[in-house]
């Protein structure tokens, strides 16, 4: 019995994701007995196995392999199925991104375990398995579904469960997995990483821009806004597509799926390719001066005006605020 979680890192530190994973397999583990056990491969700074306790690890593994901080599929979900088989997991919880989306499907093979994909809350004991709510269709719409197995391996979407705290920090424990040679046939000739202070897949509250800002010359506007609110900037298709923003700041169907706590659109209409990357958000906020613009229907708030008038204006009281 009990749950393994896979903890995702960047630059050394467990993603806030990641953190998400832990307290989801804690609800887990709470449900079906046994340890939750968080398992970091790769590089760890010092304070991971606290913030990983603080989310509800009852245990930490890790294993320094350095091979691990490639992103490497293969390798990735060879020490992940060595894990579970040496801890007697269950059950195993991916926190969604590239890596997992791919690395949780072959788990789910290898250890003969059935597979919950893109899950949006805590599942709920069902008979000899698990009554999951699962985003589908690009999150246009929920699928209430039965999971059921000995094994299963859970992957979950951003925000969809809130991290808990009061746990007691752990000291990882350090472990060794092997990689064959097989597992290292993919070569890595190059990478170009996402820049900016906070980056969109992890982020609580992204500010977007979109047509309606007329050029690139008036992006700093969008900054000022998202820096005021310690949140990532993103842009719409056609902003990306004219080369305004670069193309990792392309929010929507065919760019990153956000799901904020906060969202923040500016100048953009709402095409459902767009809305179907934001719609997992918690909350949105529209400002757009057509008061027809469909992203007003999947709105909290709206704001009907001259985005050039107001967002200047919103910025600064933020900055009063603070």
């Amino acid at each position: 019995m009990g749950v393994l979680v896979f903890v995702e890192t960047e630059n050394g530190a467990p993603k806030g994701s990641a953190l998400e994973a832990v307290s989801f397999g804690k609800a887990i583990a709470d449900m079906v007995g046994g340890e939750n056990v968080a398992l970091v491969l790769g590089s760890m700074d010092g304070s991971g196995g606290d913030s990983l306790g603080s989310a509800g690890a009852d245990k930490v593994l890790h294993d320094p392999n350095q091979e691990y901080d490639k992103g490497l599929i293969a390798p990735t979900s060879s020490a992940i199925s060595q894990a579970v088989e040496a801890s007697g997991a269950d059950h195993v919880v991916f926190s969604k991104s590239s890596l997992s989306d791919s690395v949780a499907a072959r788990v789910s093979i290898k250890i003969g375990a059935s597979l919950a994909t893109n899950l949006v809350s805590v599942p709920q004991k069902a008979g000899d398995g698990f009554q999951v709510r699962r985003s589908i269709f690009t999150g246009k719409a929920i699928e209430n579904a039965e999971v059921s197995g000995d094994k299963v391996v859970f992957s979950i979407k951003k925000g969809a469960v809130e991290v808990q705290g009061g746990g007691g920090a752990q000291n990882p424990e350090t472990v060794s997995y092997s990689i064959s040679d097989s597992d290292l046939k993919a070569n890595i000739i190059g990478s170009h990483k996402a820049e900016g202070d906070v980056l969109l897949p992890e982020a609580d509250i992204v500010v977007s821009g979109g047509r309606g800002m007329k050029g690139p010359e008036n992006w700093g506007m969008i900054e000022d806004l998202a820096k005021s609110l310690g949140a990532a900037t993103g842009c719409s298709k056609p902003v990306s597509d004219m080369g305004w923003r670069p193309h990792h700041e392309h929010v929507g169907q065919t760019g990153v799926k956000v799901g904020p706590n906060l969202y923040v659109a500016v100048g953009i209409s709402g095409a459902i390719q767009h809305l179907a990357g934001v719609n997992s958000s918690k909350v949105i906020v529209v400002i757009n001066k057509d008061p027809e613009a469909p992203f007003f229907k999947a709105a909290d708030y709206g704001v009907v005006g001259d985005a050039f008038e107001i967002v200047p204006k919103f910025t600064e009281a933020l900055k009063g605020a603070n």
